[in-house]
């Protein structure tokens, strides 16, 4: 195989590779924004007793959080291998295109819970698994539709925090080259999601709600007392996925590419 043959391989490899990556982000998104509506106490899980944090005098709070944050975790990581491989450029292209179908899902869900319900089916899911009455077309919609404030919100908050995230972690990697990998995957999570964790509350609960500030701090800061851990617990999968992109693409390659990332477009050159 000539040299040219091998560039042509490469770059269909890399843009492969971006798709797939693309795959993993928004489709996590999207699932993470549907199950967000059920809130889970992470004490139950871990079998641990609730944390019971008092904050604001007037406040006492455990870890029960959106079900939703199961899965950013992976959105989080998957953000900083598309910055490391292709730069703000392919967070933004990612990042866009996941808002709009976010947005696509959400008027998807909403048309559907406006469809009468059949009365069959109503009539044979009238009782839960304990013989209580139930309106499944009632429990049906209550789970899959949120209020404009936490799809607002959320989107808002997703966009700033993956745009803040990108900037940040280049600049890290400007100020460690390609060592510590780490650092820069971390500390731009961690710096992303702190903003994240509050304009998303803000805007669903103090704009278009009706909870006080402090309630909206309080929960903020369990939320990302729990993206923080979760972000430094997962780092070493950074390193995985690292090993497997440069396996795939060749190491020569993939660093070169990974090299120009701050400089370049998406798969072109900045002139």
């Amino acid at each position: 195989m000539n040299k040219k043959q091998n560039f042509v391989q490469s770059e269909s490899k890399k843009q492969l590779l971006f798709v797939f990556l693309c795959g993993i982000f928004l489709t996590n998104a999207i699932i993470a924004e549907v199950i967000g509506s059920k809130i889970f106490s992470l004490e139950s899980f871990l079998g641990v007793q609730p944390a019971q944090i008092s904050l604001f005098d007037t406040l006492t709070l455990d870890f029960n959080l959106s079900a939703g944050v199961v899965l950013w975790p992976v959105v989080f990581i998957t953000t900083d291998i598309i910055n490391e491989y292709f730069g703000k450029k392919g967070v933004k292209v990612a990042s866009f295109l996941t808002a709009a179908l976010i947005g696509y899902a959400f008027f998807a869900i909403f048309f559907v819970t406006e469809l009468p319900p059949a009365q069959f089916w109503l009539d044979y899911n009238n009782v839960d698994s304990l013989g209580n009455p139930m309106n499944i077309d009632e429990s049906f919609n209550t789970i899959f539709i949120q209020g404009l404030g936490i799809i607002i919100g959320s989107l808002v908050a997703f966009l700033v925090g993956q745009f803040i995230d990108a900037h940040t972690f280049q600049v890290i990697r400007k100020m460690t080259g390609s060592k510590r990998i780490w650092l820069r995957a971390t500390g731009s999570t961690l710096i992303s999601q702190l903003i994240d964790s509050f304009v998303v509350l803000f805007i669903a609960f103090y704009v278009f709600g009706n909870w006080p500030m402090e309630q909206v701090i309080a929960i903020g800061i369990i939320n990302y007392i729990y993206k923080f851990g979760i972000a430094v617990f997962l780092t070493p999968l950074l390193y995985v996925a690292h090993y497997i992109i440069d396996s795939f693409l060749g190491k020569e390659f993939a660093r070169g590419i990974a090299e120009n990332a701050a400089k370049t477009n998406l798969f072109v050159d900045d002139q």
